[in-house]
């Protein structure tokens, strides 16, 4: 059963996001907060949340503020910001803050379903636009030798995992494989994802496509 807090001080805002919740997962269990404090308090009293849907405009604090607390005090908990606020700016700071995600408040609710489930299954969820206009600039900058340099910087686990992702396998189905916990295998996705400078399962398989995994795990294995 998945455990998300819902942080935003608009009661209807909060009624639809929890309604999208409950069509990606039945039996949620869904926390509000309506500011800073109610949030940490929560927090602090529910050490198995699972996701933080954060709005950055809430009563007690400004800017990235609330953001930084929660970041600072709960490193390991993933929080996805949810804004009125989409300028791409605004976007790239907040994943400067290792956000999992950043969903425009205008977004319809099949958006905000498909990035609860992304970011659940350990992947990292942008605004279409933001990804498009990501992808131009990283086409127009990023050749072999940086994709080498960054698939370089994987360990060997992460190298099985991303060879997995590639042949369509489910986490669960890689921590069976690898005699792991899922949400191991959801911290090494989020690495991938990482270091390969990509935002999603989906770009880190076409960015690795042409990879002889075989090849590059047997030379790590000597």
């Amino acid at each position: 059963m998945q455990k998300i807090l819902i942080v935003d001080d608009h009661p209807l805002f909060r009624e639809a996001v929890c309604s999208s919740i409950r069509q990606a997962f039945e039996s949620a269990e869904v926390l509000e907060a309506r500011n800073l404090q109610e949030t940490v308090e929560i927090i602090s009293d529910n050490s198995d949340i699972d996701l933080v849907l954060l709005d950055l405009n809430i009563p007690d604090t400004t800017g990235f503020n609330g953001l930084l607390t929660i970041r600072t005090q709960h490193p390991k908990l993933p929080v996805v910001v949810v804004s009125g606020n989409d300028d791409r700016r605004i976007v790239a700071e907040a994943l400067s803050y290792g956000v999992v995600g950043f969903i425009p408040k205008s977004s319809p609710k099949s958006m905000l379903k498909e990035a609860i489930l992304e970011t659940l299954d350990g992947g990292v969820f942008l605004p279409p636009s933001y990804q498009r206009d990501a992808n131009d600039e990283e086409s127009g900058s990023e050749g072999g030798n940086d994709l080498a340099q960054q698939l370089a910087t994987l360990t060997p686990q992460q190298f099985r995992v991303l060879r997995m992702l590639s042949e369509g396998k489910l986490n669960k189905q890689i921590a069976y494989e690898l005699s792991v916990g899922e949400t191991t295998v959801k911290a090494h996705v989020s690495a991938i994802l990482r270091k390969l400078k990509v935002y999603s399962r989906t770009q880190a398989v076409i960015k690795a496509q042409n990879i002889e995994f075989e090849n590059v795990l047997a030379s790590g294995e000597d």
